[in-house]
Order: C-alpha cells, then sequence, then structure tokens
C-alpha cells in the first residue's frame, strides 16, 4: 500500500504532461491486448505452415486440403480457396494471392501505426514536462527566496516527467517490434505456402 501511494505522490509531482503520458500507457496497453487476440484468432502459427508444405511437397494434396480446411485463421482460409481454383476464374490464382494476401498483410498492421507514433511522442511530451517544470523550479520567486533545496528538489521532480515518457516509449517500442516481427513471419508462411498452391496448380493445367 505505501509503495502505491508513494507512486501515486510521484505522478503527481510529474505535472500535467503526466496525464497524457498516462492516457499513452493506457493506449499502447490496450492496442497489444487487442492486436494479441486478433492474431491468435487469425494467424494458424508456423507449424501449420510447416505441416502444409511438408504434405504438398511429399504429394499429399488431400491431406493438405483438408488441413487447410480445419484450421483457424487468414492463411488458412486463403489456401483453401487457391487450391480449389479450377483455372475457369477471370483472375490468376498468382493474383489472387497478391490481393488478398495484402489485405490480410493490411489487417494485421493495423493500429500498429499508432505505437509509432507514441514512441516518438513520449519521451517529446516527457521532455515537455520536464522543461515546464524546470522553469517554474528555476522561478525568480525561489531564487529571491534563496531556496536552493526546493530548486534542487523541483528540478528532481521535473525529471519524472522524462522518466515516464521514456518508459512508455520504451514498452510501445517492445510492442511494435514483437508483432512486426510476427508479421514478418506471416510474409515468410505466405510466399511459402502460396508458392506451392502455385506449383501445384500449374502442374495440375
Amino acid at each position: 500500500m505505501e509503495l502505491i501511494m508513494t507512486g501515486i505522490d510521484f505522478f503527481h509531482k510529474g505535472g500535467p504532461v503526466m496525464y497524457l503520458l498516462l492516457l499513452c500507457s493506457m493506449f499502447v496497453v490496450a492496442i497489444a491486448i487487442e492486436r494479441s487476440m486478433y492474431f491468435k484468432a487469425k494467424d494458424p502459427g508456423r507449424s501449420f505452415a510447416r505441416s502444409f508444405a511438408d504434405m504438398l511437397s511429399q504429394g499429399d494434396r488431400n491431406g493438405a486440403a483438408e488441413l487447410a480446411s480445419s484450421t483457424k485463421g487468414i492463411i488458412p482460409s486463403l489456401l483453401s480457396k487457391g487450391m480449389a481454383f479450377t483455372g475457369d476464374e477471370n483472375v490468376p490464382l498468382t493474383t489472387f494471392f497478391e490481393v488478398q494476401s495484402g489485405i490480410a498483410l493490411t489487417r494485421f498492421r493495423k493500429r500498429l501505426y499508432y505505437l509509432n507514433v507514441i514512441v516518438t511522442m513520449a519521451p517529446l511530451l516527457g521532455l515537455l514536462g520536464t522543461i515546464s517544470g524546470m522553469i517554474s523550479a528555476f522561478s525568480v520567486f525561489n531564487l529571491e527566496s534563496g531556496q536552493a533545496g526546493a530548486i534542487t528538489g523541483g528540478v528532481g521532480e521535473a525529471l519524472i516527467a522524462t522518466a515516464m515518457g521514456l518508459c512508455t516509449a520504451i514498452i510501445a517500442l517492445a510492442v511494435h517490434a514483437y508483432f512486426t516481427q510476427r508479421i514478418d513471419s506471416i510474409v515468410s508462411d505466405m510466399e511459402q505456402c502460396f508458392s506451392l498452391v502455385e506449383g501445384m496448380a500449374e502442374e495440375r493445367d
């Protein structure tokens, strides 16, 4: 309880900018939770891509088709549609995969741009809070009163905003890096699986 009260006290000493940084932190957490739920629902994982690729490489087309149809996610759905392509459609299979994968990746990247903004903005907000706090600490009132201790304490309190801004930016950067890495893995899985399905379609034709 004492630790919580100390944290609240530090928060108030950071100045009004701390409320903006708190909102940024909450926004980062909300994006992390929302994206985690979306990726969990739409990304079947690398194990699916490996299993699917192994089945097609071994010539087990029926097994690969059954695996794709029974697995939830964007990639399995696209693979099922790709394997059902008859060749009578006006759109080539390669174009179909390019368009649909682009749409899917756009959905995976949704809201990640805001994390980039927070990574840049949070340290600037912290710096703004620090500067405003130092202006107050070095005000004419304090200098005339000869309160050196008050000035030193004011500078220390002003640095709280900078620390908060850096912490918020670091968390946002870590979240952004994690989901960017997962998207890179998804792109790699898409390219591997799509190329195999396209090769299978060419052999069939």
